[in-house]
C-alpha cells in the first residue's frame, strides 16, 4: 500500500472505534425500536410486525398534553438555567482568578451524588412546612395557603437544579476562550462596559449559549425523575409515560412510538433554534 493511500486511510482508522460504537450502541438499537414501534400485540400472546403506523397517531392523540407539558417544563428550566449560569460562568471566567478550578469543582460537585438522591433531598427541602416554602410565601411566589411541592413549579425547579452544570460548563468554556484584547479594543473606542458586553462578549458567547441550551433542553424533555419525585399525577411528563409503558404496562410499541415522536420534536426544535441563531455564525464563532 502506497504512502499516499495510507495517509488517506489514517483518519478513518482513527474514526473506526467511534463509528463502531455508534453502530452497535446507537444505530442498531434505533433500528430495533423502529421495528418495535410498528408491531402489534400484547405481552401475553407476543408482538408481531404489522406495520401499524396508527400507533404513532394514537400516541399523539392520547398523550399530546404530556408532550406539551414536557416541552414547556424543559423550556422554562432552560431559560432559568441560562439566567443563572451566564453570570456564574462570566464570574468564573473573568473574576475567579486562581480559584477557577475550585469554582468549577463546586459546579460539578452535585454530580458526585446520584440524581435520584439529589432530587429526593429537594423533596424534603420543599416541604410545605419548610423554611424555603415559607420564604416563598413571604415574597409572593407561593400563596399563603398554597403549596410548592407536587406542582409544576417544583418539577421545573428540580429540572433547573439538576441540569444547571450542563449550562455553566459550555458557557464558561466559551467565555474563557474570548480574546480579552477584543474587549479592551471596545473600551479604547469609548464603549461603556455594558456596550462592550452587548456588542462583543454576548455575540461571541452564542456558541456556549447554544450548546448549553441543548445540553439542558434535550435531557430535560425526556426526564421522568423530577416529575416522579417532586410532582404529582397532574405534572406527568412524557418521560414518565414512556417509562411506565416500557417497564410497567409492557406496551412496547406505544413506548417506542412515543420515544421517536419525542426525538422528532426535539430535532425539529434544534433545527429551528439553530436557524434562529444562525448555524453558519455558530460555526464561525466556535472556530
Amino acid at each position: 500500500m502506497s504512502l499516499a493511500r495510507r495517509r488517506k486511510l489514517l483518519p478513518w482508522w482513527f474514526a473506526l472505534p467511534g463509528l463502531l460504537w455508534l453502530i452497535v450502541f446507537f444505530a442498531v438499537p434505533i433500528l430495533n425500536q423502529v421495528s418495535v414501534s410498528l408491531m402489534s400485540g400484547d405481552p401475553e400472546v407476543g408482538f408481531s410486525m404489522t406495520w401499524s403506523f396508527s400507533t404513532y397517531w394514537d400516541a399523539i392523540r392520547d398523550y399530546h398534553s404530556q408532550f406539551t407539558r414536557s416541552i414547556g417544563y424543559a423550556g422554562a428550566a432552560t431559560i432559568i438555567d441560562l439566567i443563572i449560569a451566564f453570570p456564574l460562568a462570566y464570574f468564573i471566567a473573568y473574576k475567579a482568578g486562581r480559584f477557577k478550578g475550585l469554582w468549577l469543582l463546586l459546579v460539578i460537585l452535585p454530580f458526585f451524588v446520584s440524581q435520584v438522591m439529589r432530587t429526593a433531598s429537594w423533596q424534603l427541602i420543599l416541604n410545605d412546612q419548610g423554611w424555603l416554602v415559607a420564604r416563598m410565601q413571604d415574597v409572593g411566589i407561593v400563596s399563603g395557603d398554597g403549596r410548592f411541592l407536587a406542582t409544576g413549579k417544583a418539577v421545573i425547579f428540580g429540572i433547573s437544579y439538576n441540569f444547571l452544570p450542563f449550562m455553566v460548563l459550555p458557557l464558561y468554556a466559551t467565555l474563557d476562550r474570548i480574546d480579552r484584547r477584543l474587549i479592551e479594543a471596545a473600551s479604547d473606542l469609548y464603549c461603556s462596559r455594558w456596550v462592550a458586553f452587548r456588542k462583543v462578549t454576548l455575540p461571541l458567547a452564542v456558541p456556549g449559549i447554544f450548546a448549553g441550551s441543548l445540553l439542558v433542553f434535550i435531557p430535560a424533555c425526556g426526564d421522568y425523575i423530577n416529575s416522579s419525585i417532586l410532582g404529582s399525577s397532574n405534572t406527568t411528563m412524557i418521560g414518565n409515560v414512556i417509562q411506565s409503558k416500557f417497564l410497567n404496562v409492557l406496551d412496547y410499541p406505544t413506548a417506542a412510538a412515543l420515544s421517536f415522536i419525542l426525538m422528532g420534536v426535539i430535532l425539529l426544535g434544534i433545527a429551528i433554534y439553530g436557524r434562529v441563531l444562525g448555524t453558519k455564525n455558530l460555526t464561525e464563532l466556535a472556530g
